[in-house]
């Protein structure tokens, strides 16, 4: 039996717990998470599909990893309900609306009408780079705490629906990939 070349995009697996784990010591690292929303976007933009989705995920292939591999799936067939068009645009809806809360706290912030709010708990560690206090601007922290809270969030319900169901199941109402199939449907 022949073994499966590898690739370099077949370790991308690794990417959401780095993020994860740099984002939890310093909370500036969570701007990378910016590179899965506009990475997705230009593919389906300019190259009229999902291959992120497909491919280069990180969060797909940890789950399939994690629920395959390892087999911390049930490995059920996904409900209906999940991938039913109504669910998915209003799921997308959803974190759309949590999204637009992040940037309009993030603004707030901006504008000084409102300090800085920590959404997570953080740790206090023994090594000082990880505090950004006055390293940066208050807004800056403002989104990173924001858009940290959405990516564990989506990643929490991503390993809750793999556990219940197919390892991949996240994938099948994913904002990002609905939201990447209208853009590939609209350039069709």
């Amino acid at each position: 039996m022949a073994k499966k070349t590898q690739h370099w995009y077949d370790y991308l697996w690794l990417w959401p717990i780095i993020y994860f784990v740099l984002g939890f010591f310093n909370i500036l690292f969570a701007w990378l998470g910016m590179i899965d929303f506009m990475v997705p976007v230009l593919l389906a933009l300019f190259g009229g599909n999902k291959l992120f989705c497909n491919r280069y995920c990180g969060r797909g292939l940890l789950l399939a990893k994690l629920g395959g591999v390892w087999k911390w799936s049930r490995n059920r067939a996904t409900p209906e309900l999940l991938v039913a068009k109504w669910f998915r645009f209003g799921f997308l809806c959803f974190f759309m609306a949590m999204f637009g809360n992040m940037l309009w706290q993030t603004y707030l912030v901006a504008t000084q009408a409102q300090s800085l709010r920590e959404l997570l708990w953080t740790f206090k560690l023994p090594w000082a780079w990880a505090y950004t206090a006055g390293s940066s601007s208050a807004w800056v922290a403002q989104y990173a705490f924001g858009f940290y809270s959405v990516m564990l969030t989506s990643m929490l319900l991503g390993l809750f629906v793999m556990a219940l169901f197919k390892p991949r199941t996240w994938c099948t109402f994913c904002p990002m990939g609905t939201m990447t199939q209208m853009i590939c449907k609209m350039k069709k």
